[in-house]
């Protein structure tokens, strides 16, 4: 395939996946408004690629962003949870109205083929386990709703418009590159950089909270089979590790890591927070080949050592 656009390439995954695209001699176009991206995690590649500077919201940059590609790699989103549920307008309109202003100009540009970067916060709480893609989704958070919209759109315009698009339902995803220091950072990258000064993380609720936690590579090898699939396949797949883990577990685990005895800290439990997700990932596997590449604990020792 010719051109890639990655949207968000400036993300922690899409960085990810700008890498892995050039790996294999892909030309790459990123699109990205830095609201969350960093040019740092692309600065290595600045030469190889090229950046548009500019939002989902302004349809004129996603028009020239979009313009002669063959493959879109959809990453850009407002990504939290607890962003969401305080200003869930700009997650709407990023998330929703960004995403659908992008799948209008990749059916008028004729692009082949759209990943979607979706999220296992569609499924909210129900106690169900491992979450399969046709159980009904209940999303319990303005990020969820938000991303399980996306992944409506990108259906409908794979139906009515002949736009082959596959959305991706990621699982806690972790590994270098990761933003510690937001308000918003996910738990792994924030339990890392307390423990490595010493200082006990922070956990909300009693920690008995499990996560099916999915190191990057594997998110990457899920996106590059969905952007080779054929044509004729459309649909939304569960990308995980299919190991559950709870954040008691995490935290010893980072102790065996560290060398440390450190205990956590805990709060009450947040709005919106899912008590336990684990996935099954059957059905990716079936269709497009999926398997992990990189199993959780392999997956923490590298992100240990990229955060030291």
């Amino acid at each position: 395939m010719g051109l890639f656009l990655v949207t968000g390439g400036a993300g922690f995954i899409g960085s990810h996946l700008v890498e892995a695209l050039l790996v294999r001699g892909k030309r790459v176009r990123v699109l990205d408004n830095f609201f969350s991206g960093d040019h740092g995690r692309i600065a290595r590649w600045a030469a190889d690629i090229e950046l548009i500077e500019g939002d989902l919201r302004d349809t004129s940059a996603v028009a020239r962003a979009v313009a002669g590609v063959d493959v879109i790699l959809h990453h850009a989103a407002v990504p939290s949870v607890q962003r969401s549920v305080r200003d869930p307008q700009t997650t709407n309109e990023v998330n929703v109205t960004g995403t659908l202003n992008l799948l209008l100009a990749a059916r008028d540009a004729g692009v082949k083929r759209l990943v979607f970067a979706s999220s296992s916060s569609v499924y909210g709480d129900t106690p169900t386990l491992p979450k399969i893609e046709t159980m009904p989704t209940d999303p319990l958070s303005p990020y969820a709703v938000s991303k399980l919209a996306g992944e409506r759109y990108c259906m409908v315009f794979s139906s009515i418009y002949g736009l082959p698009a596959i959305a991706l339902r990621y699982f806690n995803v972790f590994g270098p590159r990761q933003d510690p220091h937001s308000d918003y950072a996910a738990v792994i990258p924030r339990f890392i950089t307390s423990m490595l000064r010493g200082a006990s993380p922070m956990i909300y609720g009693d920690g008995l909270q499990s996560r099916d936690f999915t190191y990057v590579a594997n998110v990457v090898a899920a996106n590059l089979l969905a952007a080779e699939a054929a044509p004729h396949i459309s649909g939304t797949f569960n990308v995980a590790g299919g190991e559950r883990i709870t954040l008691l577990d995490l935290v010893a685990q980072l102790n065996t890591l560290l060398g440390s005895t450190i205990t956590p800290l805990h709060e009450a439990a947040r709005a919106g927070d899912v008590k336990h997700s684990q996935a099954a990932i059957s059905s990716i596997h079936a269709t497009l080949g999926f398997a992990p590449v990189v199993p959780f604990a392999e997956g923490l020792k590298l992100t240990v050592e990229s955060f030291r």
